[in-house]
């Protein structure tokens, strides 16, 4: 070989040489992130599950990917939406939302990691064997919101003793809306309460039941726990100041909307938390070894504003326990 053929070769090799080693370089992760309600209702949160994957070493589009799949608050779209992230061959799921979210996921697929976030409990409703060994491919957060009724009526009969019936909101497609309404029709009869279920699915069943309370004089109005409803805050908050009905959410980005008041679990670290879970799978850790975890961050919120515009007064001892007033 003479001088310049051999010049010649080295330079073809050393062309050669970096797209070899990108192609030799693993092909990035992919999560599948799936949610019965709308991308712009959940912004916030999305950031904060990414925090929790950049506190674990992984940077949207720089070593993972993320594939978003929302339902927009139909609940027939959810099968699909999973079954289309398994033919995707995602690494993960992050099924968000709501048990019927999970409960799809997990009809799509029994190898894919299936990381949950739901407010009932995981064990009754068939996600997992146990809370400390999931087992299988699934494990999660559990909110624990669904629990809260007896709470949430407690705290509303605090606010407006003089309330002698309150409605409560629920969706009749969310697999515990009989639990949740039995829970607190037992709580209401501790109180002396009387207590009418509104069942709505969708923007004009909301207003149905919002018409009718308003109708029958009910002294106050729960939220019951549920994504479809966490999609359509502004519609609720409006609703409810509309007809002038005190109302109680689970949630505080209902406060935060110019709600009355909100009592459950800080919904900001239980998405955060998803994504720590989601990294840790990422880096080869088995979902059935993951302990479902209980976010037990609780949070009550008062928008003094609003209490102020329906003219309550607000009892002082109430105001103490309160982790935040909004004035």
């Amino acid at each position: 070989m003479d001088r310049r053929e051999f010049i010649t070769l080295l330079g073809s090799t050393a062309a050669v040489s970096p797209l070899t080693a990108r192609a030799q370089q693993p092909p990035m992760p992919v999560v599948g992130l799936m949610h019965l309600g709308s991308s712009e209702a959940f912004s916030t949160q999305q950031g904060l599950l990414r925090q929790g994957l950049k506190e674990n070493g992984y940077l949207e589009d720089k070593n993972v990917a993320i594939e978003y799949r929302w339902a927009e608050g139909q609940l027939d779209r959810l099968r699909k939406l999973a079954t289309n992230l398994v033919r995707q061959k995602v690494d993960v799921i992050a099924s968000l939302g709501g048990t019927n979210s999970v409960l799809a996921a997990k009809a799509a697929t029994t190898t894919i990691p299936i990381v949950f976030l739901t407010g009932g409990d995981p064990v009754k409703l068939g996600l997992v064997n146990s809370l400390n060994r999931p087992e299988a491919n699934v494990t999660g957060i559990s909110f624990i919101v669904e629990d809260l009724g007896a709470k949430d009526i407690g705290l509303l009969h605090e606010l407006i003793p003089d309330a002698k019936s309150v409605g409560f909101l629920v969706n009749a497609d969310n697999p515990n809306a009989s639990q949740q309404i039995n829970d607190l029709q037992e709580a209401a009869r501790s109180l002396r309460l009387e207590l009418l279920p509104f069942r709505a699915k969708s923007e004009g069943e909301l207003l149905e039941a919002f018409d009718t309370a308003a109708e029958r004089a009910l002294g106050a109005m729960l939220v019951g726990a549920d994504p479809y409803f966490g999609s359509h805050v502004s519609q609720i908050v409006g609703l409810a100041a509309g007809h002038r009905i005190p109302t109680v959410y689970y949630r505080r980005e209902f406060t935060d909307a110019d709600g009355l008041m909100s009592y459950g679990t800080s919904n900001s670290d239980a998405w955060r938390q998803v994504g720590i879970y989601v990294a840790r799978i990422l880096k080869g850790a088995k979902p059935g070894d993951l302990p479902v975890m209980q976010s037990t961050k609780f949070e009550l919120v008062i928008n003094l504003k609003t209490a102020k515009a329906l003219g309550l007064e607000v009892p002082p001892q109430l105001l103490a326990r309160a982790d935040e007033v909004i004035e």
